[in-house]
C-alpha cells in the first residue's frame, strides 16, 4: 500500500477584520496562554497584597467581648478593656488576652495569618529564627518576625515601588524621546550628547553619597532611580518618532497648520506606543531587581520596612535558616517570571508581522 500523506497542520482562523487593532492585539495576547495566565496571577497577587492589613495582622478583625463589639484592626484598645491590668495596647498574641476574648461566650475573628510585618511574638515556643511550623507557616527571621507577613508586605512594597518608578520613567522617556525624534537636527544631537554624559555617571556611587547625606526613604530612592530610569525607553520612542514624522498624515497635519504639540500627542504618539507597552513589564522587573539589590546592600528602604532584599541579606547571614532564603528567592523568581511571560506575550501580540497573519 502506498504510504499515506501526513495530515496538514491546522491553519489558525483569520482574525475578523471589523475589530480594531487594539481588540485584535488583545485577542492575540489571550491566545498566549502563558502570558495571559501570568497576567491573571500577577494581578491577583497584587490585589491581595493591597489588602495585606486584613490578610496578615496581629490584631483581630472583630472582637465580641461582654456584649460589646470592637474592631482592633481600626482602633487600638488597652488590655484593661479585656480584663488586663495595664493601660498599654493589648497584645493579642498573649495567651491571657486570647483566653479572655475567646472564652465565656466571647469570640474574635483573626486574620488568616495572625502576624504583622513588625510583630514580635514574645510567647513563641522556639528560638529565632524558627523553622516553618503550624505556628508560623514559613518560619520566622532572625528577629522573630513572621516570614510570611514579611513576604506579603515586602511584595507589595516592591510592586508599588516598581509601578511608580515605571510610570515616572515612561513619562520622562516619552517626553524626551518625542522631542528628539520629532524635531531632530540639533535638538536631537544636543539631547543625545546629554544622554551620553548623564548615562556615564556612576549611579551606585551617587546612591551611596545621597544615602549618607539624607535620611533613607522610599521617596528619596524613587527620585534618585527615576533620574536614570528613563533613558532606555527614550531611545525606542525617539526611533518611532523619527520614522513616523515622515508619514503622509504628519505632513498633512503640518500643511493644515496643526501645532507641533498636537501632532506629537494626537497623531504620532498613538502610532508609537508599541515599544512603550512592550517595555513596561521588563521595566518593572528591572525596578524590582534594583530595589532588592539596594536593600540587600543596605542602601534601600528605611530600616524596619518590609523588604525582599533585606530578607535575602538575612538569609545570607543565617545559612542554617534555609527557609528565609528559599521562600524569599521563590517569591522574587515567581514575580520576575510572571512579568517576563507577560512581556513576551505583549511583544508577540503587538508584533505587526504577526498581526498580518
Amino acid at each position: 500500500m502506498p504510504p499515506t500523506a501526513a495530515a496538514p497542520a491546522p491553519v489558525p482562523a483569520p482574525e475578523p477584520r471589523h475589530l480594531s487593532p487594539g481588540r485584535r492585539a488583545w485577542q492575540r495576547f489571550r491566545r498566549n496562554k502563558l502570558g495571559f495566565y501570568s497576567l491573571v496571577i500577577f494581578c491577583t497577587l497584587v490585589v491581595l497584597s493591597l489588602f495585606a492589613e486584613v490578610l496578615s495582622t496581629d490584631k483581630p478583625l472583630v472582637v465580641r467581648y461582654e456584649g460589646q463589639t470592637y474592631f482592633p484592626i481600626w482602633q487600638d484598645h488597652s488590655e484593661k478593656v479585656f480584663g488586663g491590668d495595664f493601660e498599654s495596647p493589648a497584645d493579642y498574641l498573649d495567651p491571657f488576652i486570647r483566653e479572655r476574648i475567646t472564652g465565656g461566650g466571647n469570640w474574635a475573628v483573626y486574620a488568616p495569618n495572625p502576624y504583622g510585618p513588625r510583630t514580635l511574638n514574645y510567647f513563641a515556643s522556639k528560638p529565632n529564627p524558627a523553622a516553618p511550623s503550624t505556628e508560623n507557616f514559613f518560619g520566622t527571621d532572625d528577629r522573630g518576625r513572621d516570614l510570611l507577613a514579611q513576604l506579603i508586605y515586602g511584595f507589595r512594597v516592591s510592586v508599588l515601588f516598581a509601578l511608580a518608578l515605571t510610570a515616572i520613567g515612561v513619562v520622562l522617556g516619552i517626553v524626551t524621546g518625542a522631542i528628539q525624534g520629532y524635531f531632530g537636527g540639533r535638538t536631537d544631537l544636543a539631547f543625545q550628547r546629554f544622554i551620553e554624559i548623564w548615562g556615564s555617571m556612576p549611579e551606585l556611587y551617587l546612591l551611596i553619597i545621597f544615602s549618607a547625606i539624607f535620611a533613607p526613604s522610599v521617596s528619596l530612592l524613587l527620585v534618585l532611580l527615576s533620574l536614570f530610569g528613563w533613558m532606555g525607553l527614550s531611545d525606542y520612542v525617539r526611533a518611532e518618532f523619527l520614522r513616523n514624522r515622515q508619514m503622509d498624515y504628519v505632513r498633512s497635519a503640518r500643511a493644515l497648520g496643526v501645532s507641533s504639540v498636537q501632532i506629537m500627542w494626537r497623531h504620532i504618539l498613538p502610532n508609537s506606543m508599541v515599544p512603550v507597552v512592550t517595555f513596561l513589564p521588563f521595566r518593572m522587573s528591572a525596578a524590582i531587581l534594583a530595589l532588592t539589590s539596594l536593600d540587600f546592600l543596605g542602601l534601600g528602604v528605611p530600616p524596619g520596612t518590609p523588604s525582599l532584599g533585606e530578607l535575602l541579606s538575612q538569609g545570607k547571614a543565617n545559612i542554617d535558616a534555609w527557609w528565609i532564603s528559599m521562600c524569599t528567592f521563590g517569591v522574587l523568581v515567581l514575580t520576575l517570571l510572571l512579568l517576563t511571560f507577560m512581556g513576551d506575550a505583549l511583544r508577540d501580540a503587538l508584533d505587526p508581522r504577526k498581526a498580518e497573519k
